[in-house]
């Protein structure tokens, strides 16, 4: 029997949910989860290592692993393609502020 999926914080809902290139017709949207947009903010914007992400977000680190690569390559897919961009859905709870200190969107 697999081990049941854990719910992973988020700090927010992101702000911006759907990017669509300039130009062309958009194809099918790939759609990102919220908690690998959560995992891509701390990661490359925060500038955050695998292991504190995991700490905020209450997940193993190397769940922070896949979730970064999955997030990677759909975003790849999106620029290369040329494929609408959508944030939406997951397996998340979002922080109720108490939490942590640095729960605000930047």
């Amino acid at each position: 029997m697999a081990r049941p999926v854990k719910v992973r914080r988020v700090c927010a809902e992101p702000r911006y949910t759907r990017f669509v290139p300039a130009g062309g017709e958009c194809k099918d949207p790939v759609i990102l989860s919220t908690e690998e947009y959560e995992v891509m903010r701390h990661v490359d914007y925060q500038k955050m290592t695998h292991e504190e992400c995991a700490l905020k977000m209450e997940i193993s680190r190397s769940t922070v692993t896949e979730i970064y690569e999955s997030a990677r390559t759909k975003i790849a897919d999106a620029l290369i393609n040329g494929r609408e961009l959508c944030i939406e859905g997951g397996n998340y709870r979002v922080c109720d502020g108490r939490e942590c200190s640095s729960c605000r969107i930047e």
